[in-house]
């Protein structure tokens, strides 16, 4: 069997055997050069930890998975645990009425693979996945995620989208094609005249409204069973049905800078945060829609439906303990649901029409994304596939009955 590389670096098309403009052939391979050597260099480590008496650390071994957080960092605000008992984590929404191909409204927003242009801009940004930063117009920043191997390109999209239309917090993204200019040629966008890369697919992100509760706005799952619903806090079926959402959705990279508190409806302060309306929400949710794994491994738990097709919602046949095991950096294992959880969120998921998964699927551009990525003969799905399989695990939610 031929890999990717064997095929597409050689001229042809894995699907067509077309032959491949040249500089469209050479930012591909270059990108998936740079990926078989982050995977060498990952398999290296392993195996000289395997050898070592003293214990690798994690962020050596998770390469890609940004900084570890088996333990939460210390706390600097006092006040930190009665905002929390008092946080939402869901907000009334009409679910049918919910347009998921344009997603929420935001003055900000892009149309569905919109042309954007912009200026890059230099920075640093958290994570390992292909991304870069860009100014539109005079100080209109930009986060762009991209990359046609790049499985959080779909899989952010999908998820953000799912969450906004049940009533969930997620910021805001949109599939799109951004054209750079005077972006480096090590980022490998297809190159145009003029100082400009073209990168399609890519996706830009508008953060959802309200302020990051400061100076620490990141939250483990286990703070979640710190809302008390006595204190004006979300309900214990709200927060299980997050946590279910989150098994549902393979949400495989749950550390704690994954998900954000939010105080809705205040302005940004340097001062203390009176936050009266606290909210907790999932911040990055680019490996979902795959497989949960140790590693937070793009290709596996990244819009993956050979993966994700497989992989069960609940741990076995009979018990309501949700299937997600915690990958390395993880915060969220294998949760408990209760029965109001499950209702809860089944209530939520039963309201999506047809039509509304199928956009889920189509504004996601899952048709780029090959049906297994690490196996190029695995093909290309169709729009029906995902919605098919969707159905399928939505119906396993409804189905079980948690004692």
């Amino acid at each position: 069997m031929h890999s990717i590389q064997q095929i597409v670096c050689h001229g042809r098309s894995p699907v067509t055997s077309e032959a491949q403009p040249v500089i469209v052939r050479k930012a591909y391979c270059t990108r998936l050069r740079h990926m078989q050597s982050l995977r060498v260099a990952l398999a290296s480590s392993i195996a000289f930890a395997a050898m070592s008496s003293a214990p690798l650390e994690p962020n050596v071994l998770a390469g890609s998975m940004g900084p570890a957080s088996a333990a939460p960092a210390a706390k600097s605000d006092p006040r930190r645990s009665s905002i929390i008992a008092r946080a939402q984590v869901w907000e009334s929404r009409d679910v049918a009425q919910a347009d998921i191909k344009k997603g929420p409204e935001d003055p900000r927003a892009f149309a569905f693979e919109e042309t954007v242009t912009c200026t890059y801009l230099k920075k640093d940004l958290q994570g390992k996945s292909p991304k870069f930063a860009c100014v539109m117009g005079q100080d209109d920043e930009l986060k762009v995620k991209y990359g046609g191997t790049n499985g959080e390109v779909y899989g952010e999209v999908a998820a953000t989208r799912l969450l906004w239309a049940l009533g969930f917090g997620a910021d805001h993204m949109y599939p799109v094609k951004v054209i750079c200019r005077q972006c480096p040629s090590s980022l490998n966008g297809v190159q145009r005249s003029g100082g400009e890369s073209l990168f399609d697919p890519a996706a830009i992100e508008r953060k959802m409204p309200g302020t990051p509760f400061h100076p620490d706005e990141g939250w483990s799952w286990p703070e979640l069973d710190m809302v008390n619903e006595a204190a004006g806090g979300a309900s214990r079926a709200q927060r299980d049905a997050l946590k279910l959402l989150a098994v549902f959705l393979q949400h495989t990279d749950t550390k704690q800078q994954q998900q954000r508190l939010m105080c809705l409806n205040e302005p940004k302060t340097e001062g203390v945060m009176p936050c009266e309306h606290p909210f907790m929400m999932l911040n990055d949710v680019g490996l979902t829609f795959g497989r949960a794994n140790t590693f937070n491994n793009n290709t596996k738990g990244g819009m993956n439906l050979a993966a994700w097709s497989k992989t069960p919602v609940w741990k076995d046949a009979t018990n309501c303990v949700g299937n997600l095991p915690k990958s390395m950096t993880g915060t969220l294992d294998n949760p408990p649901i209760t029965e109001a959880g499950r209702q809860f969120l089944a209530d939520l998921m039963t309201q999506l029409s047809d039509a509304q998964i199928h956009d889920l699927f189509e504004v996601s551009r899952v048709t780029l994304r090959l049906r297994d990525p690490g196996d190029v003969s695995s093909g290309f799905p169709t729009v029906d596939e995902w919605v098919n399989i969707f159905k399928q695990k939505r119906e396993q939610i409804v189905a079980r009955r948690c004692s």
